[in-house]
Parts: structure tokens; sequence; C-alpha cells
């Protein structure tokens, strides 16, 4: 049985004092899914502005507007688990597929509707397969980095490499949206995210060689054991709200500090700044090498984040709101980075992938719900009162982390050694 021990995988993961991008990159096969992913992935930050524009032009109304990207945005957050526990029981690419395709079908619905002036019932309609399909390329490829580092110090290199790249995401998709929409046509930012979704995903479907590994016994245990009834994960979902709320509450309260100062041409710059400080901090916290435990970092980094965050709704000039988003940027890449970190203690691999879309539909979730309450408290009170919205929900999460930290101790391990190239199976070892 000397021919089932391998030491390949050692290859792809020796991890030095000092892990770094550059050795996270060298990982074999890595290439093969991230250039896809990045392009796969890419779509679903045009979506929400796509649609917004799209409805409003359509309509003329930013309520009705922002009512169809919330629908989208909650039929995301609600669907994104199941679609994560499909993948883990029957792969990625039997998930993908099919997903990418009702996507399409939907969204080109929804463009369609849009452009008839069909009443709103029908576009909330259309928003909800469009949103239940959104394809959780995210954490298909951190699911895939865990196949391919297993235990490996780079594990938390690579979170933070992913944190990056969703910044990424997040600064170019919508600024490519917007160009197509304003510069070539209002129905053309939600068109190019349908055709960008179907080309990246499929190309990231046939990624085969790198996609986690399912086998029968897998399948027999993804059924009976969701992610979330691992205690840690429901704490992590609770953290991962609070972050979404910061995200949600800062776009409708920059826009509307930038309004009420006669400077809505400032809103663009405020929140580059605070996407700025998250990728910064992300790619920091990816070159360091920690020794505190995860449980450690992730608490002191979140009361970071909290004390940040409360100290929004007090900045009534354009320097000191610079300067406090930037630090509240560079407080949530930390707690985004550990918290997906911490998945890989705490969940079976056979349930990452659900695991990871939990954490991702948390944030998705938590900032429609934030965009909506910030959104009526700016209506109702002062200017500035929705920044009361990431002070709440980051000092309630952080309130849930110290009272549950124990529930994020990570899982004992058997011992195992490795069986091929990503795959690992219990063995005997004498």
């Amino acid at each position: 049985m000397a021919s089932t021990v391998s030491t390949e995988p050692s290859k792809d993961t020796s991890a030095s004092s000092r892990p770094g991008y550059g050795q996270l990159l060298r990982t074999r096969g890595a290439w093969t899914f991230l250039l896809p992913g990045f392009a796969a992935r890419q779509p679903f930050a045009m979506l929400t502005i796509s649609i917004v524009l799209l409805v409003q032009h359509t309509t003329g109304s930013y309520g009705a507007a922002g009512a169809a990207a919330a629908v989208t945005g909650v039929s995301m957050a609600l669907f994104a688990p199941y679609s994560g526990r499909l993948a883990d029981r029957y792969g990625q690419r039997a998930v993908l597929i099919p997903g990418v395709l009702l996507h399409t079908l939907s969204g080109l619905t929804l463009t369609a509707l849009a452009l008839a002036h069909a009443p709103l019932w029908a576009l909330f309609a259309a928003a909800v397969p469009t949103g239940a399909s959104v394809p959780q390329i995210g954490p298909m490829v951190r699911a895939r980095w865990g196949v391919r580092l297993q235990d490996s110090p780079l594990m938390t290199t690579a979170a933070a490499f992913e944190s990056v790249t969703d910044e990424l995401t997040f600064v170019f998709g919508p600024l490519l949206a917007t160009a197509l929409c304003t510069g070539i046509d209002p129905a053309a930012g939600l068109m190019t995210e349908a055709a960008l979704t179907l080309i990246g995903g499929l190309l990231f479907a046939a990624q085969k060689s790198t996609q986690p590994a399912v086998s029968v016994a897998g399948h027999a245990r993804v059924e009976h054991a969701s992610a979330l009834r691992v205690p840690g994960v429901r704490v992590l979902v609770v953290a991962f709200l609070g972050i979404g709320s910061v995200f949600g509450g800062m776009q409708v309260s920059l826009a509307a500090f930038s309004e009420s100062i006669g400077e809505p041409g400032l809103n663009g710059v405020l929140y580059g700044v605070f996407a700025a400080g998250n990728m910064l901090s992300g790619i920091v916290c990816g070159a360091v090498a920690w020794k505190a435990a995860p449980q450690q970092r992730l608490v002191v980094g979140y009361g970071a984040l909290a004390l940040t965050a409360s100290g929004l709704w007090a900045a009534h000039s354009v320097l000191v709101l610079a300067g406090l988003g930037l630090l509240v940027g560079m407080c949530i890449a930390p707690a985004l980075i550990t918290g997906y970190t911490l998945v890989e203690g705490l969940v079976p691999a056979g349930a990452r992938t659900e695991a990871f879309t939990w954490l991702t539909g948390a944030v998705a979730l938590g900032q429609a719900a934030a965009v909506t309450v910030a959104g009526q408290l700016e209506d109702r009170f002062w200017g500035g009162a929705g920044f009361l919205v990431p002070m709440g929900g980051t000092v309630l999460a952080l309130a849930t982390l110290v009272t549950l930290k124990s529930r994020l101790a990570t899982r004992p391990r058997s011992r195992t050694v490795a069986r091929g190239v990503g795959h690992r199976v219990p063995v005997t070892v004498d």
C-alpha cells in the first residue's frame, strides 16, 4: 500500500515561515482556475448597479429600481447556500452549467420586461430567479484553494488573495456597468453581465481537474449534515452580517453626505478611499506570517472594526469622513480573511463550498438590510443618521463573537495522508 501515500501535495504547499503571494501563485494548477474564476465572478459586481440603472431609466423611479435590485440581492442570499450544498454533493461543474444557463436566461428576461415597461410585480418575478441563480464563483474558488493547499499556512494567504480579488471585482464591475449603461444603452450593462456570466461560468466549469472531488460516501455525509449545523459557522454568519451592514450603510450614507454638502461627485471618491483601505489591508494581511490563533485575531480585528465604524456618524467634514472610511476599510479585510480561514478548520471538506456561500450570502443579506434601514434613517432624521447602521451592526456582531468565541474552536483532525492530488483519504499509518 506504499503507493497510496503521495508527497505531491507537499510540493504545492511547502510553506516557509513567511508564506507569500509569489509562493501561493506557484501552487500547481492554481492558474487554471484563477483566470477563468476572475472572469466568471466579474459579472457579480455588475448585477445590482445594472438593474438599478435600467429599471430607473424605464420607470423613472429610484424606488422601483432599488426594490428590484433588493429582491435580486435577497434572493441570492437565500439561495446561495443551497447552491453551495449541491456543489459539495454533486460537484461544482454539475451545479455551474445549469446555473449559468438559468441566470443568463432570467437576466435577459428581466431586461426584456424592463424595456417593455412591464409592471413592477413582473420585474420582481424575474428578479427572483436572476438572484437565485447567481453563480457562486468566489466560494468555489476558495474551495479549490482548500483542495490544493489542505493544511498549509498558505491558506491565510489564499484567503487574503481572494479578498483582494473580490475588492478588485467590486471596483471594476460597477465602473464597467455604469459606462455601458450611460455610454451605450441602459440595457447594455445587464445584457453584458448575462453574457459574461455565461462565458466565464462555462470556462470555469471546464476546469474539472481542480474542483473538489466528490465520492459516493461524500454524498451521504453532505445530505444529512449542512454546514450551518456547525456552531462556529453560525457565529461567523452573524459576524459577516455585521460586515454586510458596513457595506450597505456606507453606500447609502456616503451618497447622502455628498449630496448634503452639494458635492455629489465626492461619493465615488469617498467610497474609493474606503475600498482602497480594504484592499491594502487585505494585501498586507496575506503577507504576514501570523502567530496568534485565528479566533483571537477575529475578535481583536472585529473590535477594531466596531470601534472605527462607531465614529462615522460624528464625522462632519470630508477629510474626517475620508480618514475614518479608510480606517473602517482597513479593518474589514482582516475580519473577512480570518473568517474564511476559520472555515478550513471548522467544516469538513465535503461541506466547505456550502459554508463559504453561507458567509457570502450573509454579507449580501446584511448589505441589503443596511441599505434599506440606512435610507430610512437618512430620510427621517439628520444627515449622517445612516452611519448608525454600521455602528449597530458591528457592535451587535462583536458582542456575539465575544460571547460565543469558544464555538470557533477548530475541529480535531484525524491523521491523514494524501492519495493522488488534492484528495485526502484516511489511511492507517504505521
